[in-house]
């Protein structure tokens, strides 16, 4: 069918991600730093990402496209919180300066953790810019890598998620190391899941 819906001009996003914030159906979403309309049929036409938006680079076209699906929206909506606010999420893969991360709330999470602990989208990702990764796996130091992402960008806090096990120790290593050299004094704190699915005291 032919109806209004929005277009995003690529070229004149700076990858805020404001109006993937204003969508209330999850529409939006970004993708590699650039905001994308992920989903025709979740788009209503009323366009309340329009005036978020600080470059201009959303407006309306009146297309060829799926009919609004509202129902489909609206369950959406009720599950947006268990969405990612970036991509990519491995800290391997991640670019060290990014729109997204200015002003973010950081949560570095070992990988494991979303499949231990059953609330994580819900309890941990909300409103955060998410990075993940195994140093056991990855056989790497990823504190020189996080220093640059912090000492690059205004980080507002950093929260880190690990497992009990001892290997990702090294995780919560390698965020204190990072936050140390990277010359900021940012809040940051850490929550521990055991491996049956249970956030431990410290």
């Amino acid at each position: 069918m032919i109806r209004k819906i929005i277009h995003i001009d690529e070229e004149k996003c700076n990858g805020c991600g404001a109006c993937a914030n204003a969508c209330h159906e999850g529409a939006i979403g970004m993708i590699d730093g650039k905001a994308k309309l992920l989903r025709e049929d979740y788009c209503d036409g009323l366009g309340d990402c329009l005036p978020a938006c600080p470059t201009g680079a959303i407006t309306f076209e009146e297309r060829e496209a799926a009919a609004y699906d509202e129902e489909a929206a609206r369950k959406n909506q009720t599950e947006k919180s268990a969405q990612l606010f970036n991509w990519p999420v491995q800290i391997k893969l991640a670019p060290v300066s990014a729109p997204y991360f200015d002003g973010a709330n950081l949560l570095i999470a070992a990988d494991c953790t979303a499949y231990a602990y059953a609330s994580f989208h819900g309890k941990f990702i909300r409103n955060h810019v998410v990075l993940i990764g195994c140093p056991k796996l990855d056989a790497v130091d990823y504190s020189e890598k996080l220093t640059e992402i912090i000492r690059q960008n205004e980080i507002r806090s950093v929260s880190v998620v690990r497992m009990e096990v001892p290997c990702c120790g090294g995780m919560e290593h390698a965020v204190k190391t990072a936050l140390q050299n990277s010359g900021k004094v940012i809040p940051w704190n850490v929550t521990v899941v055991s491996i049956d699915g249970k956030i431990l005291e410290r």
